[in-house]
């Protein structure tokens, strides 16, 4: 998915208008302010869309030589916007053909230097018409395409693909298609021989709620991969072999992703593995003699889910029926825990009227968040809460698949939110104006008071987000002490059995080495 700031590829022509023209090769211009302004733009957004974003392995993406970056496609357009704001080096992305059409994303796209991946549903048909019709210019726009693609990464710059071809709602890769592997094979091809040949570098994608605005993300850029037959991809094969090779990689790289993200069957196997995740770590904790311990990093909680992972893939192995018997179990305790509102290190704090100290600080908090603060918010809240539902109407209406509507969040709220505050603050001047008119003392000065009223709004939507989240804070911490003082038995009977469910897992693991790092190389050998 890289590109060098200095040299990003601009755009196949529309092969929906000029289909004779498809299998043009897109020309490399350089264009680093423009790259770098609109990262800032990209930047901007995803610091707006999520509450954190936590990158891991940036050392792991080599300083010079070219490369591919392959990842999973959870997300819509996020997924791409993530890899280009946090990789440290220039991306080019191949994204789908049918993205360019749409409004300020096309030319968004274009300035990034992202290179069309043309399927036959987004070409006009051909003279014959139908799809059959529009594949061979398909073929000839991808083979540009790829062609261009190629040509960077032989050149020492960095091309990122999502082999999958499509984002998807399922918690584990789909079936790859071939184009990466062709892509990655056909620049060693190309590479000078006194060069060394591109890396493929995996990225793994997580999200905590990925609909949510406001949610968290975390991107983690894993080590080149060790490819076997890396010496012999330079030379060139007859076609027969050299199909089969591109099967075998793929393959490959089907098996890197899995591991990579951590692939369930299912979402809640996903969930199940989590909750076992949290389980253990509070364990550990207790044992160490902390109750309260202190909240988990991005890559913490990818260390626990690896190391969970991997512990339930090779007991399944192992001993499938004492593996299903403890997830049953698990299944109960995580039912019991999300009926009483709580999570797993709830069940240790202690009960609010044991510590008065806490209580008067509770309460404290509760006065001036529910009864003081809400004063200073408003404002925000009445400027761009119909403008936030504005943007969720818009998000549900016109995402033809659930995965697409944190996308289309992130690009009708680009738009909305600016375009409300500049409403507000053209009729702030309008206000201004009349006002001078009816006091002639008022200074003739308009602009300012448009400019003040764009930033009380602006600040004002941040002010609210950042109040939403400490009163719901807040709330939460007011529930758990009222379930604690009223189901003190069933927590204590759900602490025992949290303790239970880590003593059989650890029982069954006592043989079993699990990942120290969050990095695939240290625990699964090379990929």
């Amino acid at each position: 998915m890289l590109v060098s700031a200095g040299q990003l590829p601009t755009m196949i022509e529309d092969t929906a208008s000029r289909p004779h023209r498809a299998a043009a090769a897109p020309a490399l211009p350089a264009q680093p302010m423009a790259y770098r302004r609109l990262l800032l733009v990209v930047r901007t957004l995803l610091r707006v869309f999520f509450r954190r974003v936590e990158v891991l392995g940036r050392e792991n993406v080599p300083g010079r030589g070219g490369g591919l970056i392959v990842a999973w496609h959870p997300n819509g357009l996020v997924d791409p916007a993530l890899i280009l704001a946090t990789c440290p080096r220039a991306v080019a992305v191949g994204a789908r053909h049918g993205l360019f059409r749409w409004p300020l994303l096309g030319s968004l796209m274009r300035g990034l230097g992202t290179v069309p991946i043309y399927r036959r549903q987004d070409l006009a048909p051909g003279p014959a018409g139908g799809a059959a019709a529009a594949a061979p210019t398909a073929n000839a726009a991808n083979a540009a395409s790829l062609e261009a693609l190629a040509q960077a990464m032989a050149e020492g710059r960095f091309v990122a693909l999502f082999p999958e071809g499509d984002s998807h709602d399922r918690p584990r890769p789909m079936a790859l298609r071939t184009g990466a592997a062709r892509l990655y094979l056909r620049a060693c091809e190309l590479t000078p021989p006194d060069a060394p040949p591109p890396v493929i570098v995996p990225v793994g994608l997580f999200y905590n709620d990925k609909e949510i605005f406001r949610s968290n993300a975390a991107v983690v850029y894993h080590p080149p991969l060790t490819l076997p037959e890396e010496a012999a991809y330079r030379a060139a094969v007859p076609e027969g072999e050299g199909r089969e090779r591109v099967r075998r990689l793929t393959r490959h790289l089907e098996t890197v992703l899995e591991r990579v993200v951590y692939a369930t069957d299912s979402w809640q196997e996903h969930h199940l593995l989590h909750r076992m995740r949290k389980a253990a770590t509070v364990e550990r904790w207790l044992a160490l003699g902390v109750a309260q311990p202190p909240p988990a990093d991005a890559e913490e909680r990818l260390l626990g889910f690896a190391r969970v992972w991997t512990a339930y893939r090779e007991l399944r192995r192992r001993r499938p029926q004492e593996t299903e018997r403890l997830l049953r179990r698990l299944e109960e305790y995580d039912r019991a825990l999300r009926a009483l509102g709580l999570d797993d290190d709830d069940l240790d704090r202690r009960p609010l009227a044991s510590e008065l100290a806490k209580l008067a600080r509770l309460l404290a908090q509760v006065v001036v968040v529910y009864l003081l603060l809400p004063s200073f918010f408003l404002l925000g809240l009445a400027v761009n809460l119909p403008a936030a539902l504005a943007v969720g109407w818009i998000a549900r209406r016109a995402s033809a698949r659930r995965k697409d509507e944190a996308s289309i969040k992130l690009l009708a709220g680009a738009v909305v939110f600016p375009l409300t505050w500049l409403a507000l603050a053209a009729l702030s001047a309008a206000g201004w104006l009349a006002l001078h008119r009816v006091f002639p003392g008022i200074p003739d000065s308009p602009l300012p008071a448009a400019a003040a009223a764009f930033l009380v709004c602006a600040l004002g939507g941040a002010v609210a987000l950042r109040y939403e989240r400490v009163a719901r804070e807040t709330w939460r911490a007011v529930q758990v002490g009222i379930t604690r003082r009223r189901r003190a038995r069933a927590i204590a009977r759900l602490r025992r059995e949290r303790h239970a469910l880590y003593g059989a897992a650890m029982t069954l693991l006592a043989d079993f080495p699990l990942p120290e790092r969050v990095d695939a190389a240290s625990w699964a050998g090379p990929l």
